[in-house]
């Protein structure tokens, strides 16, 4: 094994920006794309025709990203190397009416996607951010990233059993962010101020896709800076360091026996079942329209398929200092210890010997450790777009990511030197 690698905090950093500047799926895509371009990788249109030309591309669809790096030499049959990971997180999302309020307080309609912490959403400073569709069938990012919103919990004089019955929040009646104050309910005022905010023409909004987000900024934490806190790491930490191991072996100038791929989906948080997501035909469209434009046939694309491999990364469970009885006795992932190997013998991760070897041999390559998570057997365990790619395209896929805490908080947390160590994984993984 190599030595490990000088941390370099600078990718750390690097992804407390990434994480600040993305508070929705569509930035988070744009934000990737903004680097990969720095790379060298230009955007293709899926409309328009593809050649076989060599060098870096990539697909923008909703909130997914697809890029792939063509090496010199590479051939019709040449298999692939998949980093996949998923750009949304849970959260509260903006109803299609949205304006709302009730006895002097103005309030936006809310609905809840996928299956976040709700406590973590009280009395949080929220602002909002997501894609105006335009009367001109365009689109435009929006994000108010200052306080706009927040869901005010019950004070304790008002509900003195919490302490002794637990905080029961209701979905429908507890969750309604306020943001003013008023009676007058009227139509369309939050989509007016949205127009206003991005100096478009009122009326020009059609439709939106929005949700909230936590206006406080990523940060280091702990005594020696050991530890970082920040908002969607599920699964945005692997989405970032993808997007950086996928840049430097395209600017490596490395002879490549793959085809480097980074594969970042949305809605994996409710399943995957969209033409954005794992369960949907982009990555299956991208990778066969590459074999064709490099003039290769249905063999050609069976052939690059069966020699390929994915890393699914995505966050999982650090072992919880006051909770260890929930883990697996003799699997306690720890943070800063490396990236996570996830394994389930009933296939909600698609690790299996084979790919375990797989991981190891790219983790010893680059010096990196790491580690093992398996679930409690009295626990459920939770799934990835792991056994989704493994049987929709036929690849044998690893599930891997980064041990944390808090997991679908509105805050996550851990260790600083982890996503570096994953960033290091995956350049050795790609680079085959």
């Amino acid at each position: 094994m190599r030595t490990p690698p000088r941390f370099d905090r600078g990718h750390t950093d690097d992804l407390m920006t990434f994480l600040a500047s993305s508070p929705t799926p569509y930035h988070a895509v744009a934000s990737a794309a903004e680097r990969l371009e720095k790379a060298g990788f230009r955007q293709l249109s899926e409309t328009d025709a593809w050649d076989g030309s060599l060098g870096g591309r990539y697909v923008l669809r909703g909130g997914a990203i697809i890029a792939w790096y063509v090496p010199e030499g590479a051939h019709p049959h040449t298999p692939f190397r998949i980093v996949g990971a998923h750009t949304d997180s849970p959260n509260l999302r903006v109803k299609p009416r949205p304006d709302s309020g009730a006895h002097g307080w103005r309030q936006i309609a809310v609905e809840i996607y996928g299956g976040p912490l709700l406590n973590s959403w009280l009395d949080r400073d929220l602002g909002i951010a997501g894609r105006l569709s335009l009367r001109d069938g365009g689109s435009r990012l929006v994000n108010v990233d200052r306080p706009l919103l927040r869901v005010p919990q019950l004070a304790i004089h008002l509900d003195r059993n919490v302490t002794s019955d637990g905080l029961k929040l209701d979905k429908q009646r507890h969750l309604q962010p306020v943001w003013g104050l008023g009676d007058d309910v009227r139509d369309g005022d939050l989509i007016a101020f949205l127009e206003e905010e991005s100096g478009l023409p009122k009326g020009e909004v059609t439709g939106w896709d929005l949700m909230t987000h936590s206006v406080e900024p990523p940060a280091y934490l702990g005594r020696d800076n050991e530890l970082l806190a920040g908002p969607r790491m599920d699964n945005l930490l692997s989405v970032h360091a993808g997007t950086a191991a996928l840049a430097s072996v395209a600017t490596s100038g490395d002879d490549l026996p793959y085809i480097p791929v980074l594969a970042a989906f949305d809605h994996e948080e409710n399943g995957s079942q969209s033409d954005t997501g794992a369960d949907g035909p982009l990555l299956g469209g991208v990778l066969e329209r590459s074999v064709l434009a490099r003039g290769g046939s249905y063999e050609d694309r069976a052939r690059a398929l069966a020699g390929s491999v994915c890393l699914s990364s995505d966050t999982g469970h650090a072992v919880h200092p006051n909770y260890a009885e929930r883990h697996d006795p003799t699997h306690h992932p720890r943070a800063d210890a490396g990236p996570i190997l996830k394994v389930n013998v009933n296939n909600r991760y698609a690790t299996d010997g084979s790919g375990r070897a797989v991981f190891a041999a790219a983790c010893e390559k680059a010096g990196v450790p790491f580690q093992t998570f398996v679930s409690n057997n009295s626990m459920p365990c939770g799934t990835t777009i792991g056994p989704i790619t493994a049987a929709r395209h036929g690849i044998r896929t690893v599930d891997i990511g980064v041990a944390i805490l808090s997991m679908h908080s509105v805050r996550e947390l851990c260790g600083a030197k982890d996503p570096y160590l994953l960033a290091n994984a995956l350049v050795s993984f790609l680079e085959g």
